[in-house]
């Protein structure tokens, strides 16, 4: 990756979080990175190309994470805990406003919609994982247990930049260490 386009990505990722896709215009962006218009449409083709670069790299940054809770050797259990707290972390981080994926979801609501395409992507794969390591507990239930998971992360991003965000993370890991623990067992 070429020094312009990282420039030009991460402001426009920062931009993006913290004001919103709509509201960031290119020539804001351009002008922050310090490029010319023609070095954003060389290594961008659309303002949309954009849009989905920047959430490809926070859906890279989260499965990194993910797999780098895997890959502790840890158990499933454990995995999930440390996914959780992953979480419950990034809602209390200074500036949080909320899921960058979920937000973005809220701006182009079209399914058809390259960034509409590139969250759904994602959330397929952060079900499909959270569900894999449920599964991996041994323990009925897996499936309605990664949905709970997914649907008390999405309810805490949320939630998370309206209210106390240290209440908002102390109420997702205990809905998570219910999962884990007040789950049907065989």
């Amino acid at each position: 990756m070429s020094e312009a386009r990282t420039r030009l990505l991460d402001t426009a990722s920062g931009l993006f979080y913290a004001e919103g896709l709509h509201a960031v215009g290119v020539d804001r962006i351009i002008a922050e990175a310090q490029v010319t218009r023609a070095t954003l449409y060389r290594h961008f083709r659309s303002k949309d190309d954009l849009l989905v670069a920047y959430l490809t790299q926070v859906d890279e940054a989260i499965r990194a994470r993910v797999n780098a809770a895997r890959d502790q050797g840890a158990s499933p259990e454990e995995a999930i805990r440390i996914i959780g707290r992953g979480i419950a972390d990034d809602i209390r981080r200074d500036g949080f406003r909320g899921c960058a994926f979920l937000n973005a979801a809220a701006e182009y609501p079209d399914p058809d919609h390259p960034v509409h395409q590139a969250v759904l992507t994602h959330r397929r794969w952060f079900l499909d994982t959270v569900t894999g390591l449920f599964t991996d507990t041994g323990k009925p239930d897996a499936e309605p247990a990664g949905r709970h998971f997914v649907m008390m992360r999405d309810g805490a991003m949320a939630a998370g930049c309206l209210t106390d965000p240290e209440t908002v993370g102390e109420t997702f890991l205990r809905g998570v260490e219910g999962l884990l623990t007040y789950r049907s067992s065989l």
